[in-house]
């Protein structure tokens, strides 16, 4: 297991950090249920700052992989029960064992619309960045979405979008999403979303728009997703 920070990667220091603890979790010690060693000494061991550390750790906590208890320590979650209700299109696909095809891909820059430059808290003048692409399993499209950008990220267009979106911004920005504000509708598919994806004009299709923040409450991400109805199934747990 690695378990050293490499200080001359480009790879941020808290995503290493995060993957360390990764192997950790999961060798049998801690699976059994001894408490990981204080953040104070992790940090030493590890050679990074206690900030640094606690974002890896709030990461695996908001995953519903740690848990923290008072006064005990923090332990691994061996009932596996996640806290987080969301994950990325690539995340759900390989969840439900789908191998994701890309059918359209395109990168531009746009003036922001009002909608997405109040969420963004930019000027309306202000030029985006804007992905948008179709993607869905080998044997039909299932989605069409498109994404804008928070400038203050620093993205440039020529990022590698093939691969997952969250851990690109996460490995190369050290962006990390926390949060997703969702609102999901029912509607027919016009000729362009029908055509795009694979299906009759009047279909109905599920429209979803996705407001992704950081925990700190940044801004990362304004989505809206078009679904095939008879390909995605939205599902919710809630908890009291």
């Amino acid at each position: 297991m690695n378990t050293q920070i490499d200080f001359s990667s480009k790879t941020p220091y808290h995503v290493q950090a995060e993957h360390i603890l990764r192997q950790m979790i999961n060798t049998e010690k801690y699976r059994s249920g001894a408490i990981l060693p204080n953040e104070v000494e992790l940090a030493q061991e590890l050679k990074i700052s206690r900030n640094t550390l606690r974002q890896a750790i709030n990461r695996l906590v908001n995953e519903g992989l740690l848990i923290r208890k008072k006064g005990v320590g923090t332990t691994v979650n061996t009932l596996g029960k996640a806290t987080r209700n969301w994950m990325s299109f690539s995340q759900e696909m390989k969840a439900l064992g789908i191998t994701i095809k890309n059918y359209e891909l395109h990168i531009c820059w746009e003036q922001a619309a009002p909608e997405v430059a109040r969420f963004f808290q930019v000027t309306p003048d202000t030029r985006i960045l804007r992905m948008s692409r179709v993607r869905g399993s080998e044997q039909a499209p299932i989605v069409y979405f498109y994404s804008y950008f928070n400038p203050a990220i620093g993205m440039t267009g020529e990022e590698d979008f093939t691969q997952p979106l969250y851990t690109m911004l996460e490995q190369r920005y050290g962006v990390i999403v926390h949060k997703s504000v969702e609102e999901v509708s029912a509607m027919l598919a016009d000729e362009e979303l029908a055509d795009k994806l694979g299906i009759r004009a009047g279909d109905p299709i599920l429209k979803r728009k996705r407001l992704v923040l950081d925990a700190s409450g940044f801004p990362v991400e304004f989505n809206v997703g078009y679904y095939r109805a008879d390909s995605f199934t939205y599902r919710i747990e809630a908890e009291k």
